[in-house]
């Protein structure tokens, strides 16, 4: 693990830290204990990693489902353990998590910071790799029958590729919702413990199964702009991204159930699967 940590092209200092605070030390640990995970308990499986660049900015822009963020943390190890060299995908974090000492700590030690314009734009312009979630915490509300759904995206990811001219990595993550199957959210106590809500679900002790999960990466999609356009053109770009999300989430189940699909773009193992 410490030799995977070593080959990340991040400049870490003669102390072990990043310029933003990102610890060696807290990484080995965090990809010890996310291997256990990745690896067995979750069995992930990914695809079309050859469209994720070795090096170089990129977003990788998914959906969101499960609870918890599950997903987040099974991009993040994908890009660890499956890349070579290994990537750390970076991601921002929602501001509740400063609230809770611990928790902001390390998500700041392994690489997440709060999800703010500002904090993004300097990591692509430094040729970092961010994961992103457009839907937010309403992605990961979503109920057991809503799993495979999007809901509404927010725009700013887009502004910020254009005006980084950063290109765009879509995934579709399966398995979320069938980890945590939430049956209902308590929002009520999630306000009054600082979180937007805990999920429901029908079993207890409630947490996530250990079912398989997969992680279908897209084409690279390349937009031109300043990031500064009208607020349709904007729209119809996020729609474009949200479309290509769509069709990757689709192409997974086909393929879950062995069913017919259409060609999804893979780059070089681009094919129509029977």
């Amino acid at each position: 693990m410490a030799d995977r940590v070593e080959r990340l092209q991040i400049p870490f200092s003669a102390y072990g830290t990043d310029p933003y605070g990102v610890s060696k030390r807290h990484l080995i640990r965090i990809f010890t204990a996310a291997r256990f995970f990745y690896r067995h308990y979750f069995s992930v499986e990914t695809h079309g990693l050859v469209n994720v660049p070795p090096r170089g900015r990129a977003m990788l822009v998914g959906n969101h489902s499960g609870g918890i963020a599950i997903d987040a943390a099974m991009v993040y190890a994908s890009m660890f353990f499956e890349m070579d060299p290994p990537r750390l995908a970076q991601g921002m974090a929602e501001k509740f998590i400063n609230k809770f000492p611990f928790a902001s700590l390390w998500s700041s030690k392994v690489g997440h910071f709060t999800g703010l314009p500002e904090h993004a734009e300097r990591l692509l312009e430094e040729d970092r790799l961010l994961m992103v979630f457009p839907e937010g915490a309403r992605g990961t509300a979503k109920l057991f029958r809503e799993r495979h759904s999007l809901v509404d995206f927010g725009t700013g990811f887009l502004r910020l590729a254009l005006k980084t001219k950063t290109p765009i990595i879509p995934f579709g993550f399966l398995g979320g919702g069938d980890a945590l199957p939430t049956v209902s959210n308590a929002y009520k106590l999630g306000k009054r413990l600082g979180v937007p809500y805990i999920p429901i679900v029908p079993y207890w002790p409630p947490v996530p199964l250990p079912v398989k999960l997969e992680i279908h990466y897209g084409a690279p999609m390349v937009f031109e702009g300043t990031g500064s356009e009208d607020d349709e053109v904007i729209q119809g770009y996020v729609d474009e991204v949200k479309a290509s999300i769509k069709r990757l989430i689709h192409h997974g189940l086909c393929l879950r159930r062995g069913e017919p699909t259409a060609s999804v773009h893979f780059g070089d193992e681009d094919r129509d699967i029977r």
